[in-house]
């Protein structure tokens, strides 16, 4: 069983929600709706997506990092507090 790691399926999640349009000067424009100011650009489809990517990862490990409420993505919230166990627990 291959291992999933939940930052990944958060930014795959989000990706399947990314919106692109082809600007007039024949490049690519892409961005998540629901993740605001997470924007890309790029000459074509492909590298547009790929930036859009890129983006997204930092954008999330920034909020994370400062404490920034996330949008809810699929059934992943990063808003909630941790729960913790004593250690006499384990």
């Amino acid at each position: 069983m291959p291992t999933q790691y939940i930052l990944t399926e958060y930014v795959d999640q989000a990706m399947m929600q990314a919106e692109y349009d082809k600007l007039e000067d024949g490049t690519f424009s892409g961005r998540i709706p629901v993740c605001k100011g997470v924007i890309a650009f790029g000459m074509t489809l492909r590298q547009c997506q790929n930036e859009l990517h890129s983006t997204l990862e930092d954008w999330v490990l920034v909020g994370l990092k400062l404490g920034h409420a996330l949008p809810v993505i699929g059934d992943i919230n990063f808003n909630k507090e941790p729960t913790r166990e004593s250690v006499d627990t384990l």
